[in-house]
């Protein structure tokens, strides 16, 4: 099995690169092989910056509202399995208190 998880970059990195896409006269291709970086890769952080300055289509998220919704999905994983222990508990001691 491959390992399908890329080099990671800090955001300091990913905001110098974005910057230096969009004030370069060069393609975005050519701004990555002089980085280092995937075409792909950059082209991705480009278009994340344009939602995040609000330039970005109906329903694209902002990197706040993902992590917005990472957050929310942890937190209802949580919940969801407090509820479970929950029930698990009232059934033990429903039929503890029958006896």
């Amino acid at each position: 099995m491959s390992n399908k998880q890329g080099k990671r970059y800090s955001e300091e990195f990913k905001r110098d690169a974005v910057a230096l896409a969009r004030s370069s006269s060069k393609t975005v291709t050519e701004v990555a092989r002089d980085l280092g970086v995937s075409p792909e890769g950059l082209r991705s952080w480009v278009k994340q910056d344009r939602v995040d300055r609000g330039e970005g289509g109906p329903g694209e998220l902002t990197s706040a509202e993902h992590e917005e919704l990472r957050r929310l999905r942890r937190q209802n994983l949580e919940q969801q399995k407090t509820i479970e222990v929950l029930k698990k508990a009232t059934a033990f001691f429903a039929r503890d208190s029958d006896r």
